[in-house]
């Protein structure tokens, strides 16, 4: 906790002061134009990834970049989802996997998870992406799960409805944390990827 004493501490006296201007709009408007559906891993953080600035991106993060597909009733996923698109009118949703995932790789070595009965039970909404994935592996199965969560979105009536006007787009990335490279996959097609 300390650490995080002290990082607040650096903020206001080192950050804070030279995006003065910067937080002061923002105290007024928000108005990303990004939604990023990420990872809930330390080592994965979209705003240093992307080099964004406060207020750019709208993130949500997730054990395995999960995004449960749509249904009726109270799901902060969903509520996250449907308020960045419909509300703030975000032009873009990148979902993010990433190398070395714990959710991939459990799922992918079929590691017990009988003491986290919570956390298999989340995982089930990577279960299209396991039957999708042909070929051994984590990264496979992260590049797998990155389109089926992208598909699993789609499910979302925000989603859909913006689609069809043809205000957002959908991006499908993977990120490697060793050597900090993203790929931007085919979306369009399962299992190709693009550089």
């Amino acid at each position: 906790m300390q650490d995080l004493t002290e990082g607040v501490a650096r903020f206001q006296r080192d950050v804070y002061p030279a995006k003065a201007e910067l937080f002061a709009r923002l105290a007024a408007t928000h108005r990303p134009t990004t939604l990023f559906i990420g990872c809930s891993d330390a080592r994965v953080v979209p705003e240093l990834i992307t080099q964004s600035e406060p207020g750019e991106l709208f993130v949500i993060r997730t054990a395995g970049n999960l995004v449960p597909a749509y249904a009726p009733g109270t799901d902060g996923v969903a509520a996250g989802i449907e308020y960045a698109v419909a509300a703030l009118g975000v032009s873009d949703i990148v979902v993010c996997g990433h190398s070395a995932c714990g959710a991939m790789t459990a799922l992918a070595e079929g590691h017990d998870l009988d003491t986290l009965p919570v956390t298999a039970d989340w995982l089930r909404h990577a279960d299209a992406a396991r039957a999708r994935t042909t070929v051994a592996g984590v990264d496979a199965l992260v590049r797998s799960n990155v389109r089926a969560q992208l598909a699993n979105l789609v499910t979302h009536p925000s989603v859909a409805r913006a689609l069809a006007q043809g205000t957002v787009t959908l991006h499908g990335w993977c990120y490697d944390i060793g050597s900090g490279t993203v790929e931007e996959l085919d979306v369009a097609s399962p299992l190709t990827a693009v550089a």
